[in-house]
Formats: C-alpha cells, structure tokens, sequence
C-alpha cells in the first residue's frame, strides 16, 4: 500500500471531520450553549483514528456496528467526559460522526493501492465539503430567519445577537408572532392571493405551452426554425425595461391592483421558458405513437391529451413546478402593479410591512418564513420530477 495515499487519505478526512464538527459547535454557540472548550486538537486526531482504524479493520467487523461504535466513543467523549452538554447536542454530534464514518467506508487498502486513488480522496472530500459549506452559507440566515421569528421583542432589544431559541416558554408566546401576522396583519389573504396567482399562472401557461411547444417539436409552418430559435429573446431584457410600458398600459386598462393583471404578466414572463423546456422532451418522443394514433383516426388535440401529455408528466411537472415558485417569489412587477393592501401577495406585503418603522422585526421574519417554507416544501417534494424533467429528451432531442 502507498503511504502518500494512507497519508493524504487519513489528513483529509480527519480535517473534514474537524470541519463537520466545528460548525456543529459553532451552532451550539449560537444557540447559547456553553462550550468551554472546543478541543479542536482531540478532534482531528480522534478523526484520524478513525480513519485509520476503518483501514486496518477493513471488513473484518460490519460497516454499521463500526460506525455506532465510533460515533458512540466520539460523542461519550466529547459531550460527557471533558464536558457535561445537553442530550441535543449529544445526538446531533452523533449524526455528524455517524455520516463521517458512512463516508469513509469505501476506502479500504485495495481502494488505496490504485495508482490515482489520492487525487480521487483529495477530489470527493473538497466536493464533500463544497457542498456542507455552502450549504451552510445559504441555511445559516433561513436559520436566523425562524430563530427571530420566534422572539419576542424585549429580547430582541436585550441581545440581538443570540441566536437561541427558547423551548421553556409557552406554545402561544413561542408562536405568537405567527399568531399576529395573521390576526392582525391578515396573512391569511395575502397567501389566498399568491396561491390564486400562482396556481392561476402555472394552468395559464401550461394551456398555452404544451400545444405551443408541440407545434414547435412536431408541425412543419413558416418561421418554425426562426421561433424555436428567438423563443427566450425576451430574457434578453432586464425586467425593469418591460415594467414601465407594463405599468402606463395596465393603468390605461384598469388592470392595476387587479389579480387578473399579475396573470397576464406573470403567464407572459413563463411562457417562453416553458415552451422552450417542454419542445425538447416532445421531440424525444417516438413519432411512431403519433402516427399510430392517426391512423386509429385521432385529431391533433386527440393525440395531444391522450399520448404527449400521459408520456410527459416528468417535463410537466419540472415545468409546472417552475413557474409556480417564479409566480410565487416574484416581487418586481407586484410592487410596480399593486397598490391596494386588500390585493397585495405575499412578498408584497413583507415589502409594504418593512416600510413601516413600527413593524417589528419579528413579525418580519414571521412573515419571511411564511413565504419561504411553501415553496421549499413542494420543491423538495417534486425535486425528484424537476430533475427527471429538465434531463429527459437531452439525448434524444
């Protein structure tokens, strides 16, 4: 066995581990728990006899028993014998270890004894610790967002920086900025608006989109190769350039403060991308279906609902999915179009409540998230569709 690659091996994973369990306790600090001691000495080298430990063992003993008994060690170790902390911390150290180890198992001496084996260590660990620093970039104000949230303004004044929550309190104090925002601010109806713009403008575009896009992929006419082409040409404009023609011409309509005018924007602004997403995937659908379907005398709506659509419910959904969460977070052409509270979405309205020195600050945050967990739950609901959809028809089309 090559003792760089042990070296280099042993090193990187020891450091990512150090890394893991550093933001772990940062974290806690921030939650206001007392870390006296970070050990942050014992944590590299405790990584590195894990590391080396898991190479010498090999599968002599199973993956899993090995991975409890070592995230049981670290977590006894660090949360009890150099320092009593709390039961969360102990479980969260414990998931941390334990995704440690699950990472390490591929690596055994025969992995090792390939000739680029290092570079493929250095590479997965940099990529490993990419994406939890990133990931930790983009959490971390979500994380103040909620945490804030549930503050009660005294406390806020107090110590703005402490980012703990507090359990102890009751269910209606934890929770009484939510409470407000939708008593007194009327929440209710700011998200009953968004949701009506927002499933509103995603049946819009796709009644417009999937005939659109199946003539673009399948019907021959003049200046196809000119549309399919120029399609996106609108995303060639800031949308600032569009608002102010959007805003004399919809003042002249009477559309302002109106949700029927968001839909015609919104459908306008989705429609191109949609109709560009769901060609590609159409064309990859055999023309041998179509054909069949004529001859069994079907028309090309026929064949539009009764084969494109039931073969094109990943790229729909991707599509759907899309324009639902741009309708949703769109704030531009709502500030520009909505004056009147009784007509404001969601992220009009944390606008308009900001602007008053009065609002506090968590009933802001209470808001923001609001606005944030919806779409985040769907997103992580339909990722898998989005995917499936985005990548399908890449080769064939």
């Amino acid at each position: 066995m090559k003792i760089k690659n042990i070296l280099i091996y042993s090193i990187v994973s020891s450091f990512f581990l150090f890394c893991l369990v550093s933001i772990w306790k940062i974290l806690a600090t921030l939650q206001g728990l007392d870390v006296k001691n970070f050990n942050f000495n014992l944590i590299f080298f405790f990584g590195l006899i894990i590391s080396l430990s898991y190479l010498i063992l090999g599968n002599k003993i199973n993956n899993r028993i090995k991975s409890i008994f070592f995230s049981l060690a670290f977590t006894f170790l660090d949360s009890y014998l150099i320092q009593s902390l709390p039961l969360w911390y102990s479980i969260g150290l414990f998931l941390i270890v334990y995704f440690f180890t699950s990472k390490i198992q591929k690596y055994s001496k025969e992995y090792l004894d390939q000739e680029y084996s290092s570079q493929i260590v250095l590479f997965d660990f940099l990529t490993l610790f990419g994406i939890v620093l990133f990931s930790f970039v983009i959490l971390f104000p979500f994380y103040m967002m909620l945490v804030t949230s549930f503050k009660t303004q005294i406390a806020l004044l107090v110590n703005p920086l402490d980012f703990s929550i507090n359990f102890k309190q009751d269910i209606k104090e934890l929770f009484k900025s939510y409470f407000v925002i939708f008593k007194t601010y009327k929440f209710g109806k700011f998200i009953l608006t968004s949701s009506i713009v927002s499933i509103g403008t995603v049946i819009i575009t796709l009644i417009f989109a999937i005939p659109a896009a199946y003539a673009v992929a399948r019907l021959n006419f003049f200046g196809k190769t000119f549309l399919s082409t120029s399609i996106l040409i609108i995303y060639m404009f800031p949308a600032i350039v569009l608002v102010i023609p959007l805003y004399t011409v919809f003042s002249q309509l009477g559309l302002r403060n109106s949700i029927e005018g968001l839909l015609i924007v919104y459908t306008a602004t989705t429609l191109p991308v949609a109709i560009y997403m769901l060609q590609g995937y159409f064309k990859s659908i055999p023309k041998e279906l179509e054909e069949a379907a004529i001859l069994d005398r079907q028309n090309w709506f026929g064949i539009i609902f009764k084969i494109i659509i039931p073969l094109s419910v990943p790229a729909i959904s991707s599509v759907a999915l899309y324009v639902f969460m741009i309708a949703w977070n769109e704030f531009l052409f709502s500030l520009m179009f909505l004056d009147n509270p009784n007509s404001f979405t969601l992220s009009r309205a944390i606008q308009y409540l900001s602007g008053d020195a009065e609002t506090p600050r968590q009933y802001l945050m209470a808001g923001s998230v609001i606005v944030t967990l919806p779409v985040l739950l769907i997103f992580v609901y339909f990722e898998k569709y989005l995917v499936s959809g985005l990548t399908a028809g890449s080769v064939k089309g």
